[in-house]
């Protein structure tokens, strides 16, 4: 008896479970299918979702940068860094005594000021998150677009941020300008680069191309948003040609064989080989240009 009992109780557990399983899955199709869930950044996230969120990214940066080891870093690197925070980071985090700009304000999750990053987070992690960027929130990767230098002294300005008054933000970052002018403005456009400007000097010995690396620059420069490309997750997006089988065609753009040099060169000004094209320059470097080439290649 107590057999046969143990067992109905077990096969109503069982159906119990396959019940709420299905009625979870129902309930989760309903929410998806008819879009009953209110994906409007008016609308704010739960406190719940906030909480867990925050919590995941914080055990996650740890534990990635737990091997990275920090570099000494000096007012120097700290100078470097308030011309790269001004024209790279205050636009979405503010600074002593400066606002958001206004696009940033209304995201969801808000951007948090950095004023006490110092306090929260190791400079290893600090380094972590510039390089990486964090899913779901809106901050980017700057990996592609930011030298090791320059991320290690944005990790230095920041550790001295908490002490600075609106003035002394101001006049650190006039010497920053004034000793990096380079950081007074983002990089000039791969066209630009490509037309005479002078481009900061490159090693002898190039790094052979890296179709590993060429597939992580495809999302660093937002490849994706115009093309779907096998590999790369996205929207379902049409606004340039689909990408898939692209190392098997015989010319780009209708008008240069379709070799690996050409084809970076296509990436890096595509203006300059079709002044018809809606296909912008992205600013990308000639290794990045070269790695992506690299990866696009593998796509017969």
């Amino acid at each position: 008896m107590a057999t046969i009992l143990n067992r109905n109780m077990l096969r109503g557990a069982a159906l119990g479970a396959v019940a709420l399983g299905l009625g979870a899955a129902a309930v989760g199709g309903a929410v998806v299918g008819l879009g009953l869930y209110d994906v409007a950044s008016t609308d704010q996230h739960f406190q719940l979702t906030h909480s867990v969120l925050e919590a995941t990214m914080r055990a996650s940066v740890r534990r990635q940068a737990a091997a990275i080891r920090a570099p000494m870093l000096d007012h120097l690197q700290a100078r470097q860094g308030a011309g790269v925070y001004a024209t790279r980071c205050a636009g979405c985090h503010g600074g002593p005594g400066i606002a958001p700009q206004p696009y940033a304000m209304s995201m969801q999750p808000a951007p948090g000021g950095l004023i006490d990053a110092a306090r929260k987070w190791e400079p290893a992690e600090l380094y972590w998150i510039t390089r990486h960027g964090i899913k779901m929130s809106g901050m980017p990767a700057w990996q592609f677009h930011l030298s090791e230098q320059e991320m290690w002294a944005v990790v230095a300005f920041l550790q001295r941020l908490p002490g600075l008054t609106p003035a002394g933000y101001a006049s650190l970052l006039d010497t920053a300008m004034a000793t990096h002018p380079r950081d007074a403005a983002p990089p000039l456009p791969a066209a630009t680069v490509l037309s005479g400007a002078k481009a900061p000097a490159t090693s002898s010995q190039p790094a052979p191309p890296d179709a590993r690396r060429g597939k992580l620059a495809l999302t660093q420069y937002a490849c994706h948003a115009c093309h779907m490309i096998p590999g790369i997750t996205g929207s379902r997006i049409h606004i340039g040609p689909p990408l898939a089988g692209i190392a098997s065609r015989t010319l780009i753009a209708g008008k240069l064989p379709n070799t690996p040099d050409n084809l970076a060169r296509w990436i890096r000004a595509p203006q300059g080989v079709d002044p018809r094209t809606a296909m912008p320059a992205m600013g990308v470097t000639e290794r990045d240009a070269r790695d992506i080439a690299a990866y696009l290649g593998t796509l017969d």
